[in-house]
């Protein structure tokens, strides 16, 4: 289980694991803006939401652009195939590795594995495909998983 962490302004910053966001409430690093009705771990209700009690400046964040995962490319697509639209799961490369295409948010999307397979190792138009998603370099906001 996952527990959203919010800057003291309520930005979101980052996802944390259970015993992660337990330790910032021992610490008295952070308070709970949003826990799971009924549930506890000790004295303390089991998050959902933290929220810390100081201001973090994420300096580091601006001007600098994402670096690139396929985790990152799952959350900027939503899950969804560039393709069709339905669930995906693979990374594709528009221009493929093997032809000179990067791992690079411009060159990347999901797709499903039908997709994924009926492009191969070719572009779209040579695979006679039309990608319906627009590749972009996500906001650092779009990589804290909802």
């Amino acid at each position: 289980m996952n527990v959203l962490v919010l800057n003291a302004s309520y930005e979101p910053l980052q996802k944390v694991d259970l015993r992660h966001a337990i330790r910032m409430l021992v610490r008295e690093v952070a308070v709970v803006e949003e826990a799971e009705e009924g549930r506890t771990m000790g004295r303390y209700p089991v998050p959902r939401v933290l929220r810390l009690v100081r201001y973090v400046a994420m300096r580091w964040r601006h001007g600098r652009r994402p670096p690139w995962s396929k985790r990152g490319v799952y959350l900027r697509d939503r899950g969804l195939c560039g393709y069709c639209g339905r669930r995906g799961h693979t990374i594709d490369h528009i221009m493929p590795r093997s032809r000179g295409g990067a791992d690079s948010w411009e060159n990347t999307v999901l797709a499903c594995g039908r997709c994924n397979n009926r492009k191969g190792d070719r572009t779209p138009a040579e695979a006679g495909m039309r990608l319906g998603a627009r590749t972009r370099v996500p906001r650092w906001e779009d990589l804290v998983g909802h």
